[in-house]
C-alpha cells in the first residue's frame, strides 16, 4: 500500500499499540509507535518533518502526556496531536485541550470516532498557511490592532477541535467569529448548524436538539432529527447560551461528554462527531456565581474563550466597516456605490454605537433610504453625535429616558429619543420583549404599549 503520511502514536500498552497502527495501515498511514515520553521526544528529533500528527496516551511510564502536547504545541505549532484519556477523565481531556491537543478519544476506542478524529487531523495538518490566505478570510473587516488580534487568535483556535467561548456585546458579530472558526478549520466542508438557544421555547428544547421519534409525545406525528445529528461531521454553534434553561443545561453535558445522544423515544444512542461553539453576551462566570448556569457545563465550553471588543472600543475601523457595508447595501437594493461626505464620517466617529456593528448597518440603510443621491451627508445619518458617554450602557440610557417620561410632558423631540432608544434595545435583544422591558426598566406591558404606539410590530 502507498504511505500518503506518517504519524507517531504513544502508548506504553501493546494492545493499543497493535489497534492504532492497524487502523492506521488501512487508511494508508504509515505509523512510527514509542512507548515513553522519552523515545517520543527521540523519535520528533529525528522524524519531526515527516510527521503529520501525534496520538498519544495521557498516562505514560516516565511522564504525563499532556507534556508531549505543550511540547509539541511549542516546536511543532502545526502539527495536530490527539490524546487517549480513561473513560469519563473528562477533566483530564478538558485540560489536555487547554494544553494545545488537537482532541481527544476515550478508552475504549471506537474505530469509527478514531478514524473521524485521524481524518481530521489530516485536514488540519494539510491546510498549514494557505488556509489562512484563502481569498475571503478577513470577513471581520477592521485595520484595528484589536480585530488583527481576533483575527490571529481565530486562526489559530480554527486548528483545535477544542470547545470555544465567544463573549461580545450584542450586535459585535459573534456568529460571525463562529463561521470563521468553522470555516478555518478541518470541519470547514460539513455542517455549521446555529441555534439561538433564547429562542427555542424550553418544553420543544430536548426536542429541537436530540430529535424525536414519530409518536413520542402528542404532535410527533413523525420522525424528527435533532440539532447534534444535523451538525454530525461539522459544529453546532449555541448561540446566547447563558439562557438555556437549568434543566436542559444537563442533558447538553452528557451530550457532549458522551458524544451520543438519544431522541425523545428512542431507546438507542447515536454517537455524533461534532465541535461545540458557544456565545453570549452576559458574563457566564457571573451566571455561575449566580446559580444560574452550572459550573460543570460552563468548564467544559470554557475550554478556550474568545472575546470580541466592541466597535466603540475601535473607532478606527468604523470607515472600512461603513464603506463594506455600504457595498453591500448598494448591491442589495440595485443602486449605485453609496459613499458619506466628510461630515456624515465626524458624525458617525462621534457615535457611541451601544448596538455595535448591527446597529452601525441599521444607521446606513436608514441613511441610503434618505439621502437623495449616492452622497450620504451628515443630516441623513439619524443618530445622537454628540461625544460618546463615560459608561457606554443602554440601560442607563433607557432608564434616563423613562426617568424623563415621568417627570415631563412628551414634546415631539422626547418622543423621537424614546421610539430610536426602544427601537435599539428591540434589535439589540432580538425582539425580545421581556429582555427589552428588563433593560429599560419598564413592564412588560409599557414595553407593549409602545411598541404598539410607535408602530413597531
Amino acid at each position: 500500500m502507498e504511505v500518503s503520511c506518517r504519524a507517531l502514536i504513544v502508548d506504553d500498552e501493546q494492545d493499543i499499540l497493535d489497534l492504532l497502527q492497524r487502523v492506521l495501515s488501512r487508511m494508508g498511514i504509515d505509523a512510527c509507535a514509542a512507548t515513553s515520553l522519552a523515545e517520543a521526544y527521540a523519535r520528533l528529533e529525528s522524524h519531526a518533518p515527516d510527521i503529520h500528527f501525534c496520538v498519544t496516551d495521557m498516562r505514560l511510564p516516565d511522564g504525563n502526556g499532556i507534556d508531549l502536547v505543550e511540547k509539541i504545541s511549542t516546536s511543532f505549532p502545526r502539527m495536530p496531536v490527539a490524546v487517549i484519556t480513561a473513560y469519563g477523565s473528562i477533566e483530564t481531556a478538558v485540560e489536555s485541550l487547554r494544553a494545545g491537543a488537537f482532541d481527544f478519544i476515550t478508552k475504549p476506542i471506537e474505530l469509527g470516532m478514531l478514524r473521524k478524529l485521524v481524518s481530521n487531523a489530516l485536514k488540519q495538518a494539510g491546510m498549514g498557511q494557505a488556509q489562512q490566505e484563502k481569498p475571503g478570510f478577513p470577513r471581520l473587516i477592521g485595520v484595528s490592532p484589536a480585530m488583527q488580534e481576533l483575527r490571529n487568535n481565530i486562526a489559530r483556535v480554527a486548528r483545535s477541535q477544542a470547545p470555544v467561548l465567544i463573549h461580545g456585546e450584542s450586535g459585535t458579530g459573534k456568529e460571525l467569529v463562529a463561521r470563521e472558526i468553522h470555516r478555518l478549520g478541518p470541519r470547514a466542508d460539513q455542517p455549521f448548524i446555529a441555534v439561538n438557544c433564547g429562542a427555542i421555547p424550553t418544553e420543544l428544547m430536548e426536542s429541537e436538539f436530540f430529535g424525536h421519534k414519530k409518536g413520542s409525545f402528542t404532535g410527533a406525528i413523525s420522525d424528527k432529527q435533532g440539532l447534534f445529528e444535523a451538525a454530525d461531521g461539522g459544529t453546532l454553534f449555541l448561540d446566547e447560551i447563558a439562557e438555556l434553561p437549568f434543566s436542559m443545561q444537563v442533558k447538553l453535558l452528557r451530550a457532549i461528554q458522551e458524544r451520543a445522544v438519544r431522541a425523545i423515544g428512542s431507546h438507542e444512542e447515536v454517537s455524533v462527531d461534532i465541535r461545540i461553539l458557544s456565545a453570549t453576551h452576559k458574563r457566564l462566570q457571573d451566571e455561575v456565581d449566580n446559580d444560574r448556569f452550572r459550573l460543570d457545563l460552563y468548564y467544559r465550553l470554557n475550554v478556550i474563550s474568545l472575546d470580541i471588543p466592541s466597535l466603540s472600543d475601535r473607532p478606527d475601523d468604523i470607515e472600512p466597516l461603513t464603506r463594506f457595508l455600504l457595498h453591500r447595501i448598494a448591491i442589495s437594493s440595485g443602486r449605485e456605490q453609496l459613499e458619506l461626505d466628510p461630515a456624515a464620517v465626524r458624525k458617525l466617529r462621534h457615535y457611541s454605537f451601544p448596538g455595535n456593528v448591527r446597529e452601525l448597518e441599521n444607521i446606513l440603510e436608514r441613511a441610503c433610504a434618505f439621502c437623495e443621491n449616492s452622497i450620504i451627508t451628515a443630516s441623513d445619518i439619524r443618530c445622537d453625535s454628540a461625544e460618546p458617554p463615560q459608561e457606554n450602557s443602554l440601560v442607563d440610557a433607557g432608564r434616563t429616558l423613562t426617568d424623563r417620561m415621568v417627570t415631563e410632558p412628551l414634546t415631539r423631540s422626547v418622543a423621537r429619543q424614546e421610539k430610536e432608544v426602544l427601537f435599539r434595545v428591540l434589535q439589540e435583544t432580538r425582539w425580545n420583549r421581556s429582555e427589552t422591558a428588563r433593560k429599560l426598566g419598564l413592564t412588560l406591558r409599557q414595553v407593549r404599549y409602545r411598541i404598539k404606539k410607535f408602530h413597531l410590530e
